[in-house]
């Protein structure tokens, strides 16, 4: 059972083609999809589209071209040769006319020769063509090439020179032969002209196919697709035209005005003062050569910062800071950055949700977000809304908090782990630390704190809201929390600021700030980082580490208080772990940081498109204090101490008689002075 049949002769014998032989019937299409492509030469049944046929109709007008040029060459070669020939028959006739002559036999006359200059019959090809005759041989040439094509194997090209002969007439053999070198250059080179014309006449068929082909395509495309062709057009344009403007502005010498002048101007149309600034910026850029002779560099920058201050609303001393920071290039784009909105952002709890099913579910009402970036995972960019993105059943449920970009960086930075202690300094109103407790997965301990006890209210909100299980609110004074608990692994100090990097935010940081505020913050910010640093545990297996970050972009308020932290503590600064940023200044101006601080992170409006931000890490060597801090604190300590008794002992009206006693003893003192 189951073997083959065998017969005695041999193999089995083949009945027929197999079952796997059978070929399948050639596909019958409906008449509609057939096209027969007869236009190139080619008699095969093909489904042609407009690009193929547009390559067909090049490859022909390249045969015919090269065809019609192999023809013409032959035809030089065999005119040089008739010239050759006649050269040496009329040398011959010469020797024999000489040799006549001498002998003095009688000299048979010759019949006439035709003239070998113009003449009426040899006008058509041997006149110069002029700008209308050309034109006319352009559109022939055309007319003749597109009939070349149309034909198969080119065959309508010999045909065509063959009536052009039979229209001129044949020439005469002396006239065509023996011609002048004037003639035969005139010949050759109208011979190339009419070649060239016949390129560029292809050359200007394929491009007004390519144009009709383009025409048909934005035929075929939605409404979307042309305004978008028609928007990078005009793009296109307004960019040549500013090349065009700075190529003519770059000779230009702008005149800038004094300060005379500028008091006795009339009220300037912001639109003015606008064109100013530009003006004095592009002049800036390339004060070598676009400077006034007599003027200065300062005279144009005492200009640019009272332009500066009418039109954007800054007060003098945070457009001297700006000025100071930024370079003159990017100095108005910083300004224009800061009166922009930076877009809504929101993070992801990792606790409830996941960000692709929060998009999702987001993306279902309507809302329109992407990824903040690839440095988060977090993150999300809400670009519109139909609904108030604060108010939605996810945000309730604690599926994301509504958080800005650079606030992620510092948490991102400072990277706790599980089972850890983490003390986050100044808390309120919660985002940095509902993400610390997301990082930690609801284990170890956070410690969030805060001075501010109404403030406080908002923390405990965003805590219950989100799911944070690890953690414990307070509200004490951050200078004087290392005597409440020390020993964290990690602490996180975003220290109250300026606010300089927030002005899109808050615009009365335009005006309401200034040197006294600058100074204030920047005291409170090196008490903070100092108490910061003296809450860790330098033993840490896991940490010793500490972030600090303000939102502010004075250096007044980053480089030099973590400088200041340096020289206080034994400590070091490390890198951030962030990818992108701006590096921390080692040089400002006068004054010369640490080398360390290269590994700090600046983050601005116009370059990230996120709030201006600072971002530095240090690590904690010991738990020590060095000795010239040592002594400083205990001075300190010890006039605290004086301070106090002397507060406690002497009450109210004590110590205004003390006061009057010693306001007498001076007035007495300035008396005596006086007399002597």
């Amino acid at each position: 059972m189951g073997r083959s049949r065998r017969t005695k002769s041999g193999p089995p014998t083949v009945r027929g083609p197999g079952r796997k032989s059978r070929k399948q019937r050639e596909p019958v299409l409906p008449r509609g999809l057939q096209q027969v492509s007869r236009e190139h030469g080619l008699g095969v049944r093909k489904l042609v589209g407009g690009r193929i046929r547009q390559r067909a109709r090049q490859r022909a007008m390249k045969q015919a071209l090269k065809r019609a040029w192999e023809e013409r060459a032959a035809e030089r070669r065999k005119a040089k040769e008739r010239e050759r020939t006649v050269q040496k028959q009329q040398e011959e006739e010469e020797e024999e006319e000489e040799e006549g002559e001498g002998s003095g036999s009688d000299v048979v006359s010759s019949p006439p020769t035709t003239p070998t200059g113009f003449s009426d019959q040899n006008k058509k090809w041997l006149k110069p063509a002029g700008k209308k005759t050309k034109n006319k041989e352009k559109r022939k040439a055309g007319h003749s090439l597109s009939q070349k094509t149309d034909l198969p194997n080119g065959s309508g090209g010999d045909s065509d020179h063959e009536s052009e002969r039979e229209e001129n007439g044949s020439l005469p053999e002396d006239q065509s032969e023996g011609g002048s070198e004037e003639e035969e250059q005139l010949y050759d080179t109208s011979e190339d002209e009419n070649f060239r014309e016949l390129m560029m006449s292809s050359s200007d068929c394929s491009k007004e196919e390519e144009e009709g082909e383009e025409e048909e395509e934005e035929e075929d495309e939605l409404e979307i697709e042309k305004k978008s062709r028609k928007l990078d057009r005009r793009r296109a344009r307004d960019r040549q035209l500013e090349k065009e403007e700075m190529v003519s502005g770059e000779t230009e010498i702008y005149h800038l005005p004094t300060m005379e002048e500028m008091e006795s101007e009339e009220c300037l149309d912001l639109a003015d003062i606008q064109h100013r600034i530009r003006e004095i910026v592009h002049v800036l850029c390339n004060f070598s050569k676009l400077r006034e002779p007599a003027r200065r560099r300062p005279e144009y920058l005492a200009v640019l910062a009272r332009d500066l201050s009418t039109y954007y609303g800054y007060n003098d001393f945070l457009v001297s800071k700006m000025m100071q920071l930024f370079p003159v290039s990017e100095l108005v784009e910083v300004m224009e950055a800061c009166e922009t909105p930076r877009p809504v952002t929101i993070r992801t709890n990792s606790l409830k949700t996941r960000r692709r099913d929060l998009a999702q579910a987001l993306i279902a009402r309507g809302v329109n977000l992407d990824p903040v970036g690839k440095w988060s995972k977090v993150g999300l960019v809400v670009y519109d809304s139909p609904v108030p993105i604060g108010a939605t059943p996810e945000y309730l449920a604690g599926h994301y908090m509504l958080q800005g970009a650079s606030s992620l960086l510092p948490v991102m930075a400072l990277a706790p782990h599980e089972n850890e202690k983490v003390l986050d300094l100044c808390a309120a109103p919660g985002g940095k630390a509902s993400y610390i407790g997301a990082l930690m997965k609801n284990t170890g301990m956070l410690m969030a704190n805060d001075a501010n006890k109404d403030r406080c209210k908002a923390v405990v909100g965003n805590l219950h809201r989100l799911g944070i299980h690890n953690s414990i609110v307070c509200t004490y004074d951050g200078r004087k929390f290392p005597k409440i608990m020390r020993g964290f692994d990690r602490v996180l100090c975003d220290a109250p600021c300026s606010g300089t990097g927030v002005i899109s935010k808050d615009s009365s940081v335009k005006t309401s700030k200034g040197e006294e505020d600058v100074e204030r913050c920047s005291r409170l910010q090196k008490e903070l980082i100092l108490a910061a640093i003296d809450c860790l545990d330098a033993k840490s297996s896991s940490g010793g580490y500490v972030v600090y970050s303000t939102c502010s972009i004075l250096v007044e308020e980053d480089e030099s208080v973590v400088n200041y932290a340096l020289g206080k503590r034994h400590v070091k600064v490390v890198p951030t772990g962030l990818d992108f940023g701006v590096n921390g200044f080692t040089k400002y101006r006068e004054k010369r940081f640490h080398p360390s601080l290269v590994h700090t992170r600046r983050y601005y409006p116009h370059t990230h498109n996120m709030d201006g931000f600072f971002v530095a890490k240090l690590k904690k060597l010991s738990n020590g204090i060095p000795n010239a801090v040592k002594v400083e604190q205990s001075k300190a300590e010890e006039r605290a101490a004086v301070v106090k008794i002397w507060r406690v002992k002497m009450g109210r009206k004590k110590r205004r008689e003390w006061r009057r006693r010693k306001r007498r003893e001076e007035e007495e003192e300035e008396e005596g002075e006086e007399e002597e």
